[in-house]
């Protein structure tokens, strides 16, 4: 999907749900999105490589953003200086933060949220004017990368990783050097667990690193014909219309293993 066809996805929900008198709702916008986005992630790609070796040092050494905004427009591809363009001044400015440590844009530093909420208010005026929308529009952002990291662990999270460490020291008492720790049949109770070891180099591929191929492992991304996926596009279009959600309840940590011991709900889906 484009950036406009993401827009259009949003606002279509939006002005969907004000016409029923819910001017309310939640999107959720993954924060690599842009790597996914066709014309951008030509763009991405295009300044790794405008930045790559030396470049980088010249580009931060340009005292203003007008000096900065004239080197990027005679090393981008006419292509992918039309989308630069269209991006509010603040995320292209993000785009030229600090590289990560492989010389690359880091993604998660680009505020998507604040790029999509922009461009969906501009659609909605568009649609106000036309007469097409009434609702109203106001966003507030916020960023859940690190609550999804520091949740009070369950009685799960807990037992994966205390497996985990046991099964690495005995992949070192064992002499298995280069091996991952890996502990599979999570969907089962803990007894039946399996734990092993897998190659790190099974896990490696070619990737463009400061200008050059290198063997890095592989990111993981959401697999899209995975169950837990499927299961998000069997309902999103019911979700993006209709205020549905499941609240589970609070962790218990004490109590029938059934309840206390629960595996991830989507790892419950890839095994249903």
């Amino acid at each position: 999907m484009s950036l406009a066809e993401i827009t259009d996805y949003i606002a279509d929900s939006v002005a969907n749900r004000a016409a029923k008198g819910w001017n309310f709702g939640v999107a959720i916008i993954p924060e690599g999105i842009v790597e996914f986005v066709p014309e951008f992630s030509m763009l991405i790609a295009e300044i790794n490589e405008l930045l790559a070796g030396e470049n980088t040092a010249k580009f931060n050494a340009l005292p203003s953003w007008a000096d900065k905004y004239a080197f990027i427009e005679a090393g981008l591809s006419k292509e992918a200086m039309a989308v630069f363009a269209i991006v509010p001044e603040s995320i292209q400015q993000q785009l030229f933060l600090e590289r990560d440590p492989h010389g690359n844009v880091q993604v998660s530093l680009i505020e998507s949220e604040k790029l999509f909420s922009e461009m969906v208010k501009t659609n909605l005026a568009a649609r106000k004017a036309a007469g097409t929308y009434t609702g109203k529009f106001s966003p507030i952002h916020h960023f859940l990368g690190y609550e999804g990291r520091c949740a009070v662990p369950s009685n799960f999270d807990a037992d994966y990783c205390y497996s985990l460490g046991y099964n690495a020291c005995m992949l070192i008492q064992y002499g298995y050097n280069g091996y991952l720790s890996k502990v599979s049949n999570l969907s089962k109770p803990a007894e039946e667990w399996v734990a092993g070891g897998m190659p790190i180099t099974k896990m490696m591929n070619i990737e463009r690193r400061n200008g050059k191929d290198k063997p890095v492992i592989r990111k993981a991304l959401v697999e899209l014909d995975g169950a837990p996926f499927r299961f998000f596009a069997e309902h999103r279009a019911q979700w993006a219309e209709e205020t549905c959600y499941v609240y589970p309840g609070a962790i218990q940590y004490f109590g029938p293993a059934e309840v206390c011991d629960v595996t991830t709900r989507t790892l419950a889906l890839e095994k249903a």
